[in-house]
């Protein structure tokens, strides 16, 4: 006959009493103990994670690169930003210098390549490209060199397109109301005023439009 043996739990032993000592939700041994020995030691550890003040120089290129992401700029536009944001002058000074030597800042490639879009896509002329030029701080040599590449007999070409495209448009106007609106669309253009003129002439000769007087009545 096999005995049945009982095991007993030593005094104040059991599942009530293992259960008692279990930490639970809210019981002291569920806290983390912080940094020397402290409580809330999340606290103190986001404090210890808060990155240090970005050196002026790191945010100067930061900067910059991620205005160069977007478009091309002027070594003038990127200063105004470096400004703008308080990097110091001289940071700003060294960052953009190096950006130009590495070539990332190039003025009269800029210079170029607006000329090249602004003439072709938007029809504007030599005075107006320069005007735009100037104000992204662009030095007057290099923008007297850019738009140098246009000569008068093709500026002079596109100012024939632009009115082509607009003539009819103005058709069922008044003579003079047709000359003011199409040299005044070349003017604003940036071009000439004698050019304007003599384009809008032609093209309403051309048209079957008399314009005898279209010199006076401009």
């Amino acid at each position: 006959m096999t005995r049945r043996t009982e095991w007993a739990e030593p005094d104040g032993a059991g599942p009530e009493r293992a259960r008692s000592e279990r930490p639970g939700p809210g019981r002291a041994g569920s806290r983390r103990a912080g940094p020397a020995g402290t409580e809330g030691g999340a606290d103190s550890s986001r404090a210890e994670k808060e990155p240090p003040p970005q050196d002026p120089a790191e945010r100067a290129r930061a900067i910059c690169l991620r205005l160069l992401t977007g478009q091309p700029r002027t070594r003038k536009q990127l200063a105004d930003a470096l400004k703008k944001r308080e990097i110091p002058d001289e940071v700003a000074e060294e960052v953009l210098s190096r950006f130009e030597e590495v070539g990332l800042i190039n003025d009269a490639a800029f210079a170029d390549a607006w000329v090249e879009s602004r003439h072709h896509g938007r029809g504007l002329a030599r005075r107006a490209l320069a005007r735009e030029l100037r104000t992204k701080g662009v030095e007057s040599s290099v923008v007297d060199e850019a738009v140098g590449q246009l000569d008068s007999d093709q500026e002079e070409e596109t100012a024939r397109e632009l009115v082509a495209r607009k003539l009819r448009s103005t058709r069922g106007l008044d003579r003079d109301r047709r000359i003011r609106r199409l040299a005044g669309m070349l003017a604003r253009k940036g071009y000439p005023e004698g050019m304007a003129l003599r384009v809008v002439r032609q093209a309403l000769e051309a048209e079957g439009e008399a314009s005898d007087d279209l010199y006076e009545t401009y």
